[in-house]
């Protein structure tokens, strides 16, 4: 049965053997909070990659116990970030999580050659799955963190990564809609074209399990009497689980329109490594931070 709210994927979660999720730098609160809600309700076992007496004070302040956790001490955030990274290499943990680190310095350690977690030829990208009090249903969407300007070959791997997380989350024969503009094909709008390519592979084939429509208008895919009255038959039109964005600003715009203005929650996590990478913002609250471990832990 498909996820439809966010919390579902603790139940979906439950019964299957517990990934092990290490923590780049886990020296704050929030953080270790979530990852103790985690390991309570047995989605994950809890490694954490930080300053000892720092994660000790942490747990002392927020009455937690610490023997939940495997401690790793390295109190140095880069030297932090390359060990958890370096854990997953080893296979020593199946799930990667940003702590109190910046993104440059995680993503830093992700890229290193010699921990070899980005295989050759991948491409990476963010995706945020959005819980909208005013959608009717969860929406998969990408990227808003990562790629600035995706080409036609990163479009594709971003679609790709939604529909892998719309099938984690039980959704069937997903619906993409490739964002563009309009739902005209014009030269002069480089994404009505790429948005166009990729809803012809979608229909040949090439891009499998999924229904592509593209390029179309953001309100047309969310919204069945904005199709209605552009009269645009399509099952995507009013009903898409996954958005493919053009580009970043228009994706961030709306992730952030989103959650500040539409009181949206999410789960957000970075695919095209050996292992799910948690790409959460250190000013993320608690519930975010859990919910993007338990899409973790489904897509790991």
């Amino acid at each position: 049965m498909a996820i439809t709210k966010l919390e579902q994927m603790f139940d979906e979660l439950k019964g299957r053997e517990s990934k092990r999720l290490v923590v780049a730098n886990a020296n704050d609160s929030h953080t270790i909070e979530a990852v103790n809600k985690a390991v309570e309700l047995d989605l994950v076992e809890g490694i954490l990659v930080g300053d000892e007496n720092k994660i000790a004070k942490v747990c002392n302040n927020e009455k937690i116990d610490i023997k939940k956790f495997k401690i790793v001490h390295v109190a140095d955030e880069q030297k932090a970030s390359d060990k958890a990274v370096e854990m997953i290499a080893n296979g020593e943990a199946d799930l990667l999580m940003k702590g109190l680190v910046s993104t440059d310095v995680y993503m830093r350690s992700i890229l290193k050659k010699e921990y070899n977690f980005l295989p050759k030829g991948s491409i990476l990208s963010h995706v945020t799955v959005m819980q909208n009090p005013n959608y009717h249903k969860l929406l998969i969407v990408g990227d808003v963190a990562i790629i600035p300007l995706p080409e036609l070959k990163e479009k594709i791997a971003i679609t790709n990564y939604l529909i892998e997380t719309a099938l984690a989350l039980g959704i069937k024969n997903p619906k993409v809609a490739a964002i563009a503009a309009s739902e005209k094909v014009s030269p002069k709008m480089p994404a009505s074209v790429d948005a166009s390519l990729i809803s012809k592979m979608a229909e040949r084939g090439q891009i499998k399990n999924a229904v592509v429509e593209g390029p179309i208008g953001f309100d047309v895919a969310i919204d069945k009497e904005s199709a209605d009255i552009k009269n645009i038959k399509s099952e995507v039109a009013g009903n898409a689980d996954c958005i493919l964005f053009p580009n970043i600003e228009s994706g961030n715009v709306f992730y952030k329109t989103s959650t500040k203005l539409a009181n949206a929650e999410l789960a957000a996590i970075v695919l095209g490594a050996k292992a799910p990478a948690i790409l959460s913002s250190r000013g993320d609250n608690v519930k975010t931070k859990l919910y993007s471990i338990a899409l973790g832990a489904l897509l790991a």
